[in-house]
């Protein structure tokens, strides 16, 4: 009797209490014929699934789709061949307040949602070019896209412990892929695409930490990573960006790896290594003017490799314009003043750039304790520094035509 108690109980701990669910979208009335909306049938399987840990299963074939909204404790698993595709219907996307402004709905979305796993080698495709079209002709203005609205391509408002993995995210109408308030996200193995088109960003952590972007390529029309935190002209408060670590990674056409423009919240602990650049338009860049600006500190830079990038360097509290024209007269300090220190830039190579690098401050808030080490930048022209305190350390530049360096009468620069 003994014994048979004990078996049993063995076999009783053997099973789980529960299966993990599986809805595959197919079984709720998903055609994934390139045709059919399929928006009410994704949202019904996510829905099903939701809160379980199961798991939503897209199967291959075209789902074209409105805005669908994540929900807590899933996986979305887009297999390969599959692809979840935009609408080409403009009313599909009805209006949503994104950060004070209105704009219209993202095509995938979480809000206050947790424990989400989005992967299976498949694509998220936002079949922007009709929004393109509709704004054709703007301009990378650092705004929301409040003017001419268009969707983002993933939101991730409000969300935490998030893991987007072994997928192509591309053509998003807007940016990308934006966490926005959120903590404990991972970006691992991921293609984001998009050709020539505005504002399209691939990563674009807003007011947002404890992010990791491990083995992404991206080559699309706007920043490739843009880390942002509060609007234009903010009332504030706004909260920072930090502890964001970007590694492996590989960036082709695109504006660079960016802080800023909006960062009137503040950015700080951010680390990126071992990042290969081939034909960006910049490399590092660090932007913010006198209407967005805030703290930005502690930012390293190590072992970035970059190939025919346009502007290796660019830090700058003058955006959109790079370098101030003329004397500049200093203004007061407020609450969007931009403050850049504490910025180390180690072990980096470019070939076949146009200029070297820009490093300017503001009059009334120069940019402070920059550390270039183990440089070497050459380009058809030199590094330009003012209104700034750096550091260069084994610093080589080679400059096609004009100085290697030129140093403003209002910078201190230390040579090592």
């Amino acid at each position: 009797m003994r014994l048979a108690a004990l078996a049993l109980l063995a076999a009783t701990a053997a099973v789980p209490a529960f299966a993990a669910k599986t809805c595959d979208v197919r079984h709720f009335g998903a055609t994934g014929d390139g045709t059919t909306k399929d928006t009410a049938a994704l949202q019904k399987a996510i829905d099903a699934c939701a809160n379980t840990g199961g798991t939503v299963t897209i199967t291959p074939g075209t789902y074209l789709t409105g805005p669908i909204e994540l929900k807590s404790k899933l996986t979305l698993d887009i297999q390969k061949g599959a692809t979840l595709l935009g609408s080409p219907d403009r009313a599909d996307f009805g209006p949503f307040t994104f950060a004070g402004k209105q704009t219209v709905l993202p095509l995938v979305r979480s809000d206050n949602a947790s424990d989400i796993t989005i992967t299976g080698g498949g694509t998220i495709d936002g079949n922007g070019h009709i929004w393109w079209d509709y704004v054709k002709g703007v301009k990378d203005s650092g705004v929301l896209g409040t003017d001419h609205p268009r969707p983002m391509g993933m939101l991730l408002q409000h969300s935490h412990h998030i893991v987007i993995q072994d997928i192509t995210v591309q053509n998003s109408g807007f940016w990308q892929i934006v966490p926005y308030y959120s903590t404990n996200l991972k970006f691992l193995n991921m293609r984001i695409l998009a050709p020539k088109s505005p504002n399209t960003d691939a990563i674009d952590p807003f007011s947002s930490s404890h992010i990791l972007i491990d083995h992404v390529f991206s080559s699309i029309g706007d920043d490739n990573i843009a880390i942002k935190s509060g609007a234009i002209n903010s009332p504030g408060p706004d909260s920072p960006s930090h502890d964001i670590t970007i590694r492996d990674c590989t960036f082709e056409r695109g504006h660079g790896l960016s802080i800023g423009s909006e960062i009137a919240g503040g950015v700080y602990n951010v680390h990126a290594e071992r990042i290969h650049f081939n034909g960006t338009d910049q490399g590092i860049r660090i932007k913010a003017n006198r209407d967005r600006g805030h703290d930005v500190s502690n930012i390293t830079f190590k072992g970035l490799d970059m190939v025919n990038v346009r502007t290796a360097i660019l830090i700058s509290e003058y955006y959109p314009k790079v370098y101030p024209e003329g004397d500049v007269a200093a203004a007061p300090i407020g609450r969007l003043t931009p403050f850049f220190h504490n910025i180390r830039i180690t072990n980096v190579k470019a070939t076949g750039s146009n200029v070297a690098g820009v490093i300017v401050g503001l009059p009334e808030s120069p940019v402070k304790d920059i550390v270039l080490k183990n440089v070497d930048i050459q380009a058809k022209t030199g590094m330009k520094i003012a209104y700034a305190n750096v550091i260069l350390d084994n610093v080589k530049v080679t400059a096609a035509a004009g100085e290697a360096i030129t140093i403003s009468p209002t910078a201190k620069v230390t040579r090592k």
